[in-house]
């Protein structure tokens, strides 16, 4: 089933989603079930699975010269979503980027997962390689998720790319997108970001899941001028808690966000994580609540791989 629909069916009630990483290359898919299990009790109606793409390392070999090899420390999303829907019948949302791919290369990874039954996907430009200043695509790849959006609506539309195809059958992906309450780090500001984020969904996209934030008045800040500029799909809100103190710096470098005073205040009260934990969980407990009250069509949580925090999260609010 579409997010879009599971969203409609709910009828005003307010969803629990969740983000998974798949496992570390050479971990046994049971690493991943043991830590989704207990998260199944509040009956998500779809599970997000990450991507990432490959890297690159250089070894040194006997005649000093150096060879370059493709690294990928974890297993591609195609299967792991196969392997959930297939264990907890659950709706899956792969995320699909720009990043590592070219144009048939996508295509090819959206058939596979049109054939397994998966209705939606994440369209996201991807973060740059580590050995690379910038983001840059790949030889006839993309640029920007406007234009995976696209090829995305192309193909739901029964065109591909190669155009001698007869009878071809359209695929039908509800497409998200990502937004950012704070800004995309590459935007000059608000404005331009959202200039953007309506492209997307001017091309085609159905939903939109925000990037964590710690501060809800961003959030709702960044709804409201979604809707000034025409942006009518669903806008589900991201959060993530922070389970420890080193994330207090990290999160801010990593995703470009801001954590309020009293938060940060209250972490760096914490003698340890352990502490910085029950922090985290009573700040997006209270985070959660107050979406709630404002009626949020979901809650989507970033689990990070870490199922324990968002389970007391979500036991006192679903």
């Amino acid at each position: 089933m579409k997010v879009t629909d599971h969203i409609k069916n709910a009828e005003g009630r307010t969803l629990f989603s969740l983000e998974i990483l798949p496992p570390l290359k050479g971990e046994n898919i049971r690493t991943l079930f043991d830590n989704m299990d207990p998260l199944m009790e509040f009956k998500p109606p779809f599970i997000d699975v990450t991507y990432h793409r490959e890297e690159y390392v250089y070894k040194k070999k006997d005649n000093g010269l150096l060879e370059k090899r493709s690294t990928r420390k974890r297993p591609g999303t195609v299967g792991i979503c196969a392997a959930i829907q297939n264990h907890y019948k659950v709706d899956t949302v792969p995320h699909i980027i720009c990043g590592g791919f070219n144009k048939e290369e996508t295509e090819n990874a959206l058939i596979d997962l049109h054939f397994l039954g998966i209705d939606n996907v994440l369209a996201l430009q991807g973060d740059a390689i580590k050995s690379e200043p910038k983001f840059i695509p790949e030889a006839d790849g993309h640029k920007y998720a406007s234009e995976l959006v696209e090829q995305v609506v192309h193909m739901n539309n029964g065109k591909f790319i190669d155009e001698e195809l007869e009878n071809a059958s359209p695929t039908n992906f509800c497409i998200g997108v990502s937004g950012y309450p704070e800004k995309h780090f590459s935007a000059p500001n608000l404005k331009i970001d959202l200039k953007y984020l309506k492209l997307k969904v001017d091309l085609g996209a159905e939903y939109i899941v925000t990037q964590m934030f710690f501060d809800n008045s961003k959030y709702f800040e960044f709804v409201d001028k979604c809707r000034e500029a025409g942006i009518t799909v669903p806008i589900i809100p991201g959060i993530k808690p922070i389970t420890a103190k080193g994330q207090a710096t990290v999160l801010p470098t990593i995703f470009h966000i801001d954590l309020p005073e009293e938060l940060a205040d209250e972490i760096e009260k914490c003698k340890d994580n352990a502490a910085v934990k029950q922090v985290g969980i009573e700040w997006a407990v209270k985070q959660s609540k107050e979406l709630i009250d404002r009626k949020v069509p979901l809650v989507h949580f970033y689990s990070m791989g870490k199922s324990d925090p968002i389970y007391k999260i979500a036991k006192q609010l679903f």
